[in-house]
This record gives C-alpha cells, structure tokens and sequence, in this order.
C-alpha cells in the first residue's frame, strides 16, 4: 500500500492507506505548490478544532460520542498503518488528529448530546463494519471506498443532530475541515479515482454538514 499524507478535520490528516500525498514530482516547482497545499491542509485541519474544543467547554456545542469515536478510530488505524509502512514523520498529522479526535470522545461522555436513536446504533454498527472491511481489503480501491464508507456512515448521527439540534454543533469547524480537505485533495501528487475519492467525499460531507448547521442556525436567529 501506497503511504498517505495531508489533513483535515478530525484530524481526518491522513486519508486512506493508498492515498500518495505530497511525495515528489518531476517538476520543482509542481512539487513545492503541492508542500504548500499539504501544509495549508495539516495546518487548517489541526487549527479547525479549537473553535469545537472552546464551544464544547462553553457548553454551546454537544460533540455525538458515536461520530467521535468511529473518526478517532479511523485515524488511529490509518495512523499504525502508515508507521508500519515506514511513513516516519509523516504520521504526525494523522496521529494529532487522532489524539484530538479520541480527546473530543472522552469529552463526549461528560459534554456530548444525550440524544442517541436507534439511527445513531445502527450507524454505529455499520461503521464498525465498514472499518473492518478497510482493515481487511487488500484491494486499494476497496479498502479507499471502505475507508470512505467508514467516514460517512460514522458521520450520520452527527448529521442528524446538527438538523435538529443546529445550536449544539460549530459550523465554523465543519466547514474549516472541508476546506482542509480540499487542500489536502489538491496536494495528491498521484490523482487517481483510487488517491483521491476518500479527500474528494470527505471534502463534500464536511462542507455540506458545516453548511447545513450554519443554515438552520440562521433560520432560528
């Protein structure tokens, strides 16, 4: 498996296990544009989370602890896959995104919505059956669309909320994480449908979710 680099939210920093971000080009100045999309990335997805971290401690926003966990699981597996692959330093981002992810999750039993459905289970359940998919495929397109899968269905429960409890998300968060991923999208030396289908869906979910709460909130000022 190719190795992966690059951020967003979540730290969602590194985004799959064939994702070959950031590696180098032929053309210097190609290869420089891409380190700087890869850096504004890393930079945007880790700073993206202080506005959620202040809101939880202000008791404004209410993190889903299903959502927390399946995103901080990801990342801690992509995270060990990538040090096992001899990515080195290039785990950092992925491994602060999974610290700050598992850090939103312990909040989460003390701050997080109360709020769980029979939804929220279900999703639960299926995101850990799409992450044991990811881990299983050998396949590089399956384990991305695994991957993808994983992420998406992980984000449902917080999708829900943020419909119907738009005051207990940030949307400034969200939105800062699709923006990130569209940074980190534009960093992939090698763009293929396989490298760049988990940032290109990661980049369309947050987004939407950061505008939807955004509009409901401005619908009930």
């Amino acid at each position: 498996m190719e190795k992966s680099e690059g951020a967003s939210f979540r730290g969602r920093t590194a985004v799959s296990k064939t994702a070959n971000v950031g590696s180098i080009p032929t053309a210097p100045a190609k290869m420089d544009l891409k380190i700087i999309f890869a850096g504004i990335s890393s930079i945007v997805g880790i700073t993206c989370f202080i506005p959620y971290i202040r809101d939880i401690f202000r008791n404004t926003t209410k993190p889903h602890i299903y959502t927390w966990f399946i995103w901080a699981m990801l990342q801690a597996i992509v995270a060990a896959a990538m040090w096992s692959s001899g990515a080195g330093v290039a785990i950092a981002s992925s491994l602060i995104g999974a610290v700050l992810c598992g850090f939103i999750f312990v909040l989460s039993f003390k701050y997080g919505t109360k709020n769980i459905t029979r939804f929220d289970t279900l999703c639960l359940f299926g995101a850990l059956i799409a992450l044991i998919a990811y881990l299983l495929f050998r396949n590089p397109l399956l384990s991305v669309i695994a991957a993808a899968l994983t992420d998406f269905i992980g984000t449902m429960p917080t999708v829900r909320k943020a419909y119907k409890e738009h005051q207990t998300e940030t949307a400034s968060t969200h939105i800062l994480s699709g923006v990130s991923s569209a940074f980190a999208l534009a960093a992939i030396a090698n763009f293929t449908f396989t490298t760049s289908l988990y940032l290109f869906a990661v980049t369309i979910l947050d987004t939407s979710c950061g505008i939807l709460v955004w509009i409901r909130q401005k619908m009930h000022q």
